[in-house]
């Protein structure tokens, strides 16, 4: 059976009633629980681990992500969602609004509730929670805790780094350094792979396991190993190589077919998925199948099309050329094709035609084992060379595309040049790209010299880290200071 985590909304209401008395303002409401009558019982630590879940059904972190690929050298936005459109001609200010605004509060509003919850489950007094149930709490929600703040180390950079419930009184942060960011992150991280079980996430429910933390920490180790030069740290490649080693010993594997990780129906069990967002046809689905099927909301490149080997198998899976056709089943977009291509990666057959009724459900798959294997055999290529096992985990995604093995004797800027093309290929629209421009440094020589985009790309050092908003600037009354050069 399908598992998968429901929304679950919780609002703080400040109200300022002029004329009222204390003792009016002393009473609880009669139509909602408070605090004091919250927290009170493992069912209530339940739901709203299940709200902590739910904040990532945000469509930036989950089915909206294929839409980080427009920013790149893969695909366009024709309807400029996050004011995307903005962000490719580098028109990036701190009152820019879309992602700059987006990913700031969507992230806070999830560290919030992680903070609120760890606060709660420090001060639970109650007899329903044993050691190993607070030691899996504390782990889940440091794992999204973690994650959200990977997020806005890897956009900003420096931001404040809030570890407690805010009030009234503390509500205004200072900027902590941008390493303190990212240690915070990993220090999360630790607490989450320290405290989780080390079952497959196939086994866990839908929840976060030891393997989903270790996924994710791979993922920041990757993104923090590269210098302002592009010049990786060999200390953090060498913990990143162990780290996959662990994963890849834990027992996942590739599927033989690329896009079962993908499709509905296909989810449950498999053994490539490390950490999905759930999603469950009529009361928690997505526009996922409408967006990308119909309305065309992410369009690929020419030159992403054309950066697939013959043979390869993943391009007629990944991108439509004009109608979407699955073995004849045939649906023809309401929206304009802008580059001739569509995104069809995440499509589900089944639910051909797409349009407005449409119900996806398909799982966003956040970490997967493909992921794994790339980031193994990037940061021991550069550690050690093309050695065989670098071979061996680059030739098994390869493999299972259908392509050719890649032969013994590669140099090492040969093989950097591989798995780099290999990632862009296999994690294709997955919201990765911008990222892996961004850590190698090389998103100036790639993003100013594309020339099939509909739009003229324009990426200056700069851009490596984002504006804060400016709501938030003027929000702290001079307290949060703006990045440099904004």
């Amino acid at each position: 059976m399908k598992k998968y985590i429901l929304w679950m909304c919780t609002t703080l209401f400040l109200l300022s009633m002029g004329g009222c008395s204390k003792d009016f303002l002393d009473k609880d409401p009669l139509d909602r629980l408070t605090g004091d009558q919250y927290w009170k019982s493992k069912a209530d630590f339940d739901m709203a681990l299940t709200a902590i879940y739910g904040q990532l059904q945000n469509s930036i972190f989950s089915y909206g992500s294929p839409n980080w690929d427009v920013l790149t050298d893969n695909g366009y936005g024709q309807h400029n969602y996050n004011g995307s459109q903005g962000i490719v001609r580098g028109e990036i200010f701190p009152s820019t609004g879309g992602y700059i605004v987006d990913i700031y509060n969507a992230c806070y509003s999830g560290i919030a509730r992680a903070n609120i919850f760890l606060s709660k489950l420090s001060a639970y007094e109650g007899a329903e929670l044993d050691a190993a149930a607070r030691s899996r709490y504390e782990g889940e929600v440091r794992f999204m805790r973690g994650f959200y703040y990977y997020m806005l180390y890897a956009c900003y950079g420096a931001v404040p780094v809030v570890t407690e419930p805010l009030t009234l009184e503390n509500q205004v942060q200072p900027k902590a350094a941008e390493a303190d960011v990212l240690a915070q992150t990993l220090a999360d991280l630790d607490v989450a792979i320290a405290n989780l079980g080390s079952t497959l996430y196939t086994s866990g429910d839908g929840h976060i396991v030891k393997t989903s933390a270790q996924a994710l920490k791979l993922r920041v180790l990757l993104y923090a190993a590269y210098d302002e030069n592009g010049t990786p740290d060999p200390a953090l490649l060498s913990e990143a190589s162990t780290l996959a080693k662990e994963i890849m010993a834990a027992g996942y594997t590739l599927t033989p077919s690329f896009e079962s990780t993908f499709r509905d129906g296909t989810q449950e069990g498999n053994p490539e998925i490390i950490f999905s967002i759930k999603f469950l046809a009529p009361n928690n689905a997505t526009p996922m199948d409408q967006w990308y099927g119909d309305w065309a909301v992410v369009s690929p490149l020419p030159n992403l099309f054309n950066a697939f080997e013959p043979g390869d198998i993943r391009r007629d899976l990944t991108i439509f050329d004009k109608v979407v056709n699955f073995d004849g089943v045939v649906h023809r977009p309401s929206n304009n094709v802008p580059t001739g291509y569509g995104l069809k990666k995440f499509l589900t057959p089944g639910l051909i035609p797409y349009g407005y009724s449409t119900q996806s459900q398909q799982d966003w798959v956040m970490l997967r084992y493909a992921e794994v294997l790339l980031s193994f055999a990037e940061a021991e290529n550069e550690l050690s060379g093309p050695t065989q096992e670098v071979l061996e985990a680059l030739n098994a995604i390869r493999l299972r595309a259908k392509l050719d093995p890649l032969a013994a004797g590669l140099t090492k800027e040969a093989m950097r040049a591989a798995i780099r093309k290999e990632r862009r290929l296999e994690l294709a629209f997955e919201g990765l790209r911008y990222f892996d421009l961004k850590r190698w440094r090389i998103a100036e020589e790639v993003l100013n010299n594309v020339k099939d985009g509909i739009l003229t790309y324009r990426f200056e050092e700069r851009f490596y880290h984002w504006p804060l908003p400016q709501t938030e600037i003027d929000k702290s009354q001079g307290v949060l200071e703006q990045n440099p050069d904004y």
